[in-house]
């Protein structure tokens, strides 16, 4: 496995190449419903299969990636990525596009699976998981602000996932394999924490599916509803994403400062606000400013929770299975967001969508709060028993004085 320090950046640009897809949805969405004979909602039906298929690879994977081996299956993942975009990009028929959608989906999520089981295997995987974010954010912005500039048509999004697949194939060599990290040999037991885990998973799946819900028509909350062009809207992504960034920047440089149940807790509570303020723009002004500081929160609060999942189990299993119950929650979203888009408009879609986000937050807090205070009895124990020849008494006192460890 890497060295504590050293920044394993072959699971980052698999996490780039694998969380692609649903930073381009908006635009990949757009484009099927203005570049094929579908309507809105068939193009988000679209959008939802493509993300279903990346969230079943990771059920389907989670537990079978130390025995199938990392290396291969993130060569398969990225193998099947660009294959079944790269045909999608290259066809009109709308059949050969859908059932490349599907097949990329899978090839991303299977790349995410092998690489969220690698982070969580990392001495820090909150900052492993920030450098994966920063990356995949500036490669979305840079599509965005080219893509509008490059044609009409639907292919240009699934081309961008599929190039971005073969440019981490080499990489894939450098992916470790062999013994798991000593924290991994630690843990022969059963999946730990099943409550927290389970809570944590489902309550990811509703936070993911009302984001997503958003994020799915942004792009014709934008044109439609705030009477934008293509390429303002496109900027306007670009410029939040960059700000996402800057987001996911500050959050590393504050990492476990805070502990995970501030950033979580009030982060959503944020969220909230700013997923109404966008639905319900009318103008340039509303709506950037709902879409950037929506874009720069969401990373942040999402770095937590992939942090948050990949302390309950140092095998990965629960940073799998908790990022696909999210996968299906953002399958689930650009369908639901048309639907309720389309019977109750935009406003009101934010409206439902920011009242479940304050439902959720409250389970999400918990599961935080439960194992910030589980890692702090779990470090003090382990001081006592690797310091036998310490004084019981003085041991305790050395833990008690001592900062609190890091929760990722």
């Amino acid at each position: 496995m890497f060295a504590p320090r050293t920044t394993p950046w072959p699971l980052v640009a698999l996490f780039t190449a694998g969380y692609l897809a649903p930073y381009l949805l908006p635009t990949t969405v757009g484009r099927l419903d203005s570049g094929l004979p579908l309507t809105a909602t068939q193009a988000g039906a679209v959008g939802s299969a493509l993300l279903l298929s990346s969230a079943t690879a990771g059920f389907v994977l989670a537990s079978r990636v130390e025995r199938i081996g990392a290396r291969t299956l993130a060569r398969a993942g990225l193998g099947l990525a660009a294959l079944g975009y790269g045909a999608a990009a290259l066809t009109g028929d709308v059949l050969a596009v859908v059932a490349g959608m599907i097949v990329g989906g899978f090839g991303s999520g299977t790349a995410t699976t092998v690489a969220a089981t690698g982070i969580a295997a990392q001495r820090d995987p909150h900052r492993v998981t920030t450098l994966g974010l920063l990356s995949v954010s500036a490669l979305a912005a840079v599509v965005y602000l080219t893509v509008p500039h490059l044609g009409p048509g639907h292919g240009l999004p699934p081309a961008a996932i599929a190039l971005t697949a073969l440019a981490v194939w080499p990489l894939t060599g450098r992916i470790p394999v062999g013994a798991p990290s000593s924290r991994a040999r630690r843990d022969h037991h059963p999946l730990p924490h099943r409550g927290a885990g389970t809570v944590l998973a489902a309550a990811m799946l509703c936070w993911s599916l009302a984001q997503n819900s958003l994020w799915g028509v942004s792009g014709r909350i934008g044109l439609t509803q705030a009477h934008l062009g293509e390429a303002t809207v496109g900027a306007v992504f670009a410029v939040a994403l960059g700000a996402g960034l800057l987001g996911v920047v500050g959050a590393g440089a504050l990492g476990p400062r805070l502990g995970r149940a501030v950033p979580v807790g009030a982060g959503t509570v944020l969220i909230a606000g700013c997923i109404a303020l966008s639905a319900s723009a009318t103008g340039l002004v509303s709506f950037a400013a709902g879409e950037i500081a929506w874009n720069t929160l969401y990373p942040i609060v999402l770095s937590y929770l992939i942090g948050l999942a990949a302390s309950l189990d140092p095998r990965g299993r629960w940073a799998v299975l908790v990022g696909s119950a999210s996968s299906l929650g953002t399958a689930a979203g650009p369908l639901t967001g048309s639907l309720l888009s389309a019977q109750a408009g935009f406003p009101v879609m934010g409206a439902v969508l920011g009242a479940g986000l304050l439902v959720v937050a409250v389970p999400m807090t918990a599961v935080a709060v439960r194992t910030g205070r589980h890692a702090q009895v779990s470090e003090v124990v382990e001081i006592l028993v690797e310091t036998p020849a310490v004084p019981a008494r003085r041991a305790y006192d050395t833990a008690a004085a001592s900062p609190a460890p890091s929760a990722d």
